[in-house]
């Protein structure tokens, strides 16, 4: 078996290549994991691609995302057939009369919902895709707002599923402040750059004072050649999925059929300890009894539609599982342990901050690994920056950025993968669209690093 060596980097290599040539994420994460299992198994690499396979398939993790987009997909198409989206478009007319302001309250709605990126890259894309359209605002476009808010806002904010995990990655390793590693957290806010300066950049792309560049640009032309939001390269079903709506003209418009699903969407995921899926199975529920009481849906539909709801998230449910093998393929060539082994010369003094963030950045990005990249790699850095004289919480903050960023930009990361579904468009499209922005902010989180480094070291 191959390890401990630069031929780990292959299997990520052939996923980004493959994806970017051929625009087919699904092939280039099937082509990853093939050159994988032969670096791993040699002639029999078939047994350890099936190995690896059933490995995903009994991920509890995977068991839990398939849980939540399954829940969405029939939530969402219950917001289709009983017209709850539309009327919520409709509604919105009478405080969002421009493409700024629906691109500004696309931006506000993210940082609302920080309490998990999951749920306001869900939430936030099913329910402006349609204010978006209105004013010609390409989708990918939707989509890289709500990317480039919602994980930088969730390892902003103290409160929310990242914060909680590495304030304890932080007391586990004795970085604590007060006595608790939360207090270490809240200190280090201020020192996660990357979050801080995706977020603003977020903020100005929305407000128009950023200009669009590269994929962006190019979608924003051929939306107002064509005046079709919805990207080139979806199936037809897709575009029916996307556009499918129920007959509500010269209804009167109802925004709480979809704000009364959400809010218990919101509340039940806080008030059960941030649970999407009891969160998600509330919101199915409610939606439900709420349709079937205005005659908005038949008691059919309850079944096809929960039915078409699943079908539609087939294509994500899919990209879990290719993605999961990856993450194994390169854990079981420890990947990360040789990155860490590379790079751990240079690590030292002044620079520390800035290479960890570069490091766990492109192997966050690479790998699709985020919370399990901090939890492998922060027992090695925070103790190095305690021996090199580097503030231990500003190591940390580092390798929390560094994760934020490849939860931005991760082609088959969860967050690009459930962003770029609930705003209708493919992850590659979706993942090239942020790229720019992305790399603005992680460079100048790089710089500020560098900076913060020299300026705080003993």
């Amino acid at each position: 078996m191959i390890e401990n060596t630069a031929l780990a980097l292959l299997p990520v290599l052939t996923v980004l290549l493959v994806s970017v040539f051929t625009k087919r994420a699904l092939l280039g994460l099937f082509a990853g994991t093939i050159v994988g299992a032969i670096l791993l198994g040699g002639w029999g690499f078939f047994d350890t691609l099936v190995s690896t396979f059933g490995a995903s398939l009994s991920n509890e993790t995977v068991h839990w995302l398939a849980l939540v987009v399954v829940l969405f997909g029939i939530l969402i198409a219950y917001f289709n057939v009983s017209g709850a989206v539309s009327d919520f478009a409709k509604w919105t007319e009478r405080f969002v009369n421009s493409r700024r302001k629906s691109l500004v309250l696309t931006w506000l709605l993210t940082v609302a919902l920080f309490i998990d990126d999951y749920l306001n890259a869900l939430t936030v894309g099913t329910s402006m895709k349609r204010v978006t359209d209105r004013y010609g605002v390409p989708r990918t476009l939707l989509g890289s707002i709500v990317k480039l808010t919602s994980a930088p806002i969730a390892v902003i904010i103290p409160f929310s599923t990242w914060a909680v995990f590495f304030a304890a990655l932080l007391e586990q390793d004795g970085v604590t402040v007060n006595g608790s590693g939360f207090g270490a957290y809240v200190q280090g806010l201020p020192f996660v750059f990357f979050g801080w300066f995706a977020l603003i950049i977020g903020l100005l792309l929305a407000l128009g004072v950023l200009p669009l560049v590269g994929p962006l640009r190019r979608e924003q032309l051929r939306v107002d050649r064509t005046e079709d939001t919805l990207p080139e390269g979806l199936t037809p079903e897709e575009r029916a999925f996307e556009l499918a709506d129920s007959d509500t003209e010269g209804r009167r418009p109802l925004p709480y059929n979809f704000l009364i699903p959400i809010i218990t969407l919101v509340t039940v995921t806080i008030l059960t300890e941030v649970d999407i899926v009891k969160g998600s199975a509330a919101a199915v529920v409610v939606a439900i009894i709420l349709y079937l009481a205005q005659k908005r849906m038949r008691i059919r539909d309850v079944f096809e539609q929960a039915f078409e709801g699943i079908m539609s998230m087939g294509y994500v449910i899919i990209l879990f599982v290719l993605a999961f093998m990856v993450q194994q393929i390169n854990t079981d060539l420890k990947l990360a342990e040789w990155v860490i082994g590379a790079t751990e010369p240079v690590m030292h003094g002044a620079l520390l901050p800035a290479i960890v963030f570069l490091v766990c950045g492109v192997y966050a990005y690479a790998t699709g690994a985020f919370w399990d990249l901090a939890a492998v790699i922060t027992p090695v850095v925070l103790p190095l920056a305690i021996a090199v004289g580097v503030d231990p919480v500003l190591a940390g903050t580092a390798v929390f950025s560094g994760a934020a960023l490849g939860s931005t930009t991760c082609l088959y990361g969860d967050g690009i993968i459930l962003a770029s579904k609930s705003v209708g468009v493919k992850p590659l499209n979706l993942m090239l669209s942020i790229l720019p922005y992305a790399a603005t902010a992680g460079v100048l989180s790089f710089i500020a690093y560098l900076i913060a480094g020299f300026a705080m070291a003993s």
